[in-house]
C-alpha cells in the first residue's frame, strides 16, 4: 500500500474519531441540559454503560473495516483483522444472551461485558445487594445456559433508580 494511501487512511480515521468526540460532547450537553431543565431523570448507569460500549464497539469496527479494506485478502493482516471482527461478533451475541437470561431471573436491568483478550465476564446487576441465593442462581444460569465456567465471573451489584 502506498504512503498516500496510509496517509489517507489514517486521516479519515482521525477525522472519525474526532467527529466522534464531537457528537459524544454536544449529546451528552443536551442530556444534561434536558435533565436540569424540564425535570427529566439523567440517564441511568445501565444506559450510560450500554451507550460507551456501543460507541467504542463502532469505532473498533470502524478501524476493522478499513484495514479489511486497505490489504488484499491474501494477507496475513486482513486475515487477523476478518477474525477480530468475527470475535467481536460472537462476544457482543455472548453479552446479549446473558443479559436476557439475568433478567429472566427477575432483575430489573443488567450489563454484561465480556473481555476480549481474556475469558472473564463482568456482570453488574440493578440491586442494591445481592444475597447469595441471587448469586448463586446468576452463576448457576451462566453455567448451564452458556456453558461458562463460574470462576471467570463476576458479578456487581450497581444501584440504578429505574
Amino acid at each position: 500500500m502506498s504512503n498516500t494511501k496510509k496517509i489517507a487512511l489514517m486521516s479519515t480515521l482521525v477525522l472519525l474519531l474526532a467527529v466522534t468526540a464531537v457528537f459524544n460532547f454536544v449529546l451528552a450537553g443536551t442530556r444534561s441540559a434536558a435533565a436540569n431543565g424540564s425535570g427529566v431523570q439523567p440517564v441511568n448507569y445501565f444506559t450510560s454503560f450500554r451507550t460507551n460500549r456501543s460507541t467504542t464497539r463502532n469505532e473498533e469496527f470502524v478501524q476493522l473495516d478499513s484495514i479489511i479494506s486497505a490489504y488484499a485478502t491474501d494477507t496475513e493482516e486482513y486475515r487477523q483483522a476478518v477474525e477480530e471482527k468475527q470475535k467481536m461478533v460472537s462476544i457482543m451475541e455472548d453479552e446479549l444472551v446473558m443479559e436476557s437470561i439475568i433478567k429472566t431471573l427477575g432483575f430489573s436491568d443488567v450489563a454484561v461485558s465480556i473481555g476480549n483478550s481474556s475469558d472473564n465476564i463482568n456482570v453488574f446487576i440493578n440491586s442494591n445487594e445481592l444475597t447469595e441465593d441471587m448469586t448463586v442462581k446468576i452463576f448457576y444460569a451462566l453455567e448451564v445456559e452458556q456453558q461458562i465456567r463460574d470462576g471467570n465471573i463476576i458479578i456487581m451489584p450497581v444501584y440504578a433508580e429505574s
